[in-house]
């Protein structure tokens, strides 16, 4: 199998406690693993040291001059992917929680050419790892539901950012890519054009460092509006790719 020209897009907000060790994660699989994985970080307006431990250990790093949110700041890193002709893309948390040693088992579906996307789930099987707060994982039911409904297909793990997308799909999120709820929105948008969207089972950590910007409010105005929003979609009429 040929080899694919593959980045992780790392969006980063007050990440200081965690970019450099997330970073060096990749390092240290590429060494051992022969592999070759690109990364950049895509620094969203933060108000800490995050810029500066980049620049100092020499991590490819976009600085934003304001905070865009995750939409913007992954919509950075598809264009920077896009630009420089990337075949896959994948986004892969600043904070620690998401696993490099999973990258190969997340894109194996696009490399042989049997998905579009490929979701890392938490929730394909019962690990007995982190998996978010019980009040969460009512949440994203609730959105697996309304996405079956809307699609025909059930996700699992409608909020997980742990996700890789081939070419025809990193054109697609450079151009246009939701500025919020983006996991959500996008998955089922895919999913509405017919494009092949799959899960595979992941195991995800908690934060190394830092502070979670979700809070229970926020969580509360999330689910209402990724409601709405994906009943919007439903309603709409999308081209079929290809």
């Amino acid at each position: 199998m040929e080899k694919k020209k593959i980045l992780l897009i790392i969006p980063a907000y007050n990440e200081e406690e965690n970019i450099l060790n997330t970073y060096q994660s990749i390092i240290n699989y590429n060494k051992k693993n022969k592999t070759n994985y690109d990364c950049i970080v895509i620094n969203d307006g933060s108000t800490d040291h995050t810029s500066q431990i980049c620049h100092e250990n020499h991590i490819p790093v976009i600085d934003l001059v304001h905070n865009l949110g995750i939409g913007g700041a992954v919509q950075t890193g598809y264009k920077y992917a896009y630009e420089n002709h990337y075949e896959i893309a994948v986004q892969l948390d600043g904070d620690g929680q998401h696993d490099v040693n999973y990258v190969q088992k997340i894109i194996e579906p696009i490399l042989s050419n049997e998905s579009d996307m490929v979701i890392g789930s938490r929730f394909i099987e019962q690990i007995d790892t982190f998996q978010s707060t019980r009040a969460r994982r009512v949440g994203i039911r609730m959105i697996s539901n309304l996405i079956k409904l809307v699609t025909g297909k059930r996700i699992m793990d409608t909020t997980s950012g742990f996700r890789a997308v081939n070419k025809e799909i990193i054109s697609l999120f450079q151009e246009s890519y939701p500025l919020e709820y983006p996991e959500p929105l996008t998955t089922t948008e895919l999913l509405k054009r017919k494009y092949k969207v799959k899960e595979v089972s992941v195991e995800m950590n908690e934060r190394e460092g830092g502070v979670s910007s979700i809070r229970r409010w926020k969580s509360i105005y999330y689910m209402v509006n990724v409601i709405l929003s994906l009943m919007i979609i439903g309603l709409r009429r999308y081209p079929k790719c290809r």
